[in-house]
């Protein structure tokens, strides 16, 4: 018995052994790319860089004006979170503790738009949003952002509100407390973990997003760091060294962002699951 539990365990440590790998195998591609040449990129992409040349680390730093797009992109990051978790839980909570008609009509429209893909509108958003001067803005695109995210985050909201007992709420009630005191100071708080799991989900989401600033930011100002990064990929010619860096330097931020914050990543997941 001993024996057999001593082989599967060797199995799945194998098995999640490949798996580590084929999962890291595309970022270690472009690590190593992105100190090399575009010659030797192109002579061998699987080999190790002869040298450590930093040059292209430089040229995309400058060329896609780093500082500018990285707080482009978290600005619209940072609101657009913002925005869909306090609107979402505030109408998630209105859904669960109104038993009107309305809310049950307007939760299941909310839920069943999810279903609908992004392509399929898109033309038809720019086409109206364009006519109305709202187009190449950062806030519009959160605006949007919050739009298309609303509808999952009220979903997740709404299932783990209707597992807090109303008694809470009641004695919020009977010590004075308005609705608004009672949703923010009782439960909101008890909402911890799905805001996490939302906001690793939306945070996930708004920052690698292309195709959506893609459509409504023209200005090279407004750039975000997808759309820098797009920048070295040219109609007839790639710089492949400079490519690789870019996506490094727009990978790293969210590297640092869940080492720092792994601890509270991974506890409000575990929280979110488990209820």
């Amino acid at each position: 018995m001993e024996k057999n539990n001593r082989l599967l365990g060797g199995i799945k440590f194998f098995a999640l052994s490949i798996f580590l790998v084929l999962y890291i195998f595309p970022f270690f591609i472009v690590l190593i790319n992105s100190f090399k040449e575009r010659k030797e990129i192109l002579e061998n992409p699987l080999k190790l860089p002869s040298v450590l040349n930093l040059s292209n680390y430089i040229d995309a730093f400058t060329k896609m004006n780093y500082l500018h797009a990285f707080l482009n992109s978290l600005i619209i990051t940072a609101f657009s979170v913002f925005l869909i978790t306090l609107l979402s839980s505030m109408t998630a909570y209105i859904f669960v503790r109104k038993k009107w008609k309305f809310n049950q009509f307007m939760f299941f429209f909310m839920v069943a738009s999810m279903i609908i893909p992004f392509q399929g509108i898109m033309i038809p958003l720019v086409k109206i949003y364009g006519s109305i001067g709202m187009m190449n803005s950062k806030w519009a695109l959160i605006y949007m952002y919050v739009g298309f995210g609303a509808s999952l985050a009220v979903f997740m909201y709404h299932g783990f509100i209707k597992s807090i007992p109303l008694e809470l709420e009641e004695a919020a009630t009977i010590d004075g407390c308005s609705q608004l005191q009672t949703f923010f100071k009782i439960v909101f708080p008890l909402l911890k973990p799905v805001t996490t799991t939302i906001a690793i989900l939306d945070i996930l989401w708004i920052w690698n997003d292309f195709l959506l600033p893609y459509l409504v930011l023209m200005a090279p100002e407004q750039r975000t760091l997808p759309l820098s990064v797009f920048y070295f990929y040219g109609t007839y010619t790639i710089e492949y060294g400079p490519a690789m860096a870019a996506l490094m330097l727009a990978t790293i931020p969210v590297i640092i962002a869940y080492l720092l914050m792994q601890k509270q990543i991974i506890e409000g997941v575990l929280k979110g699951s488990i209820k």
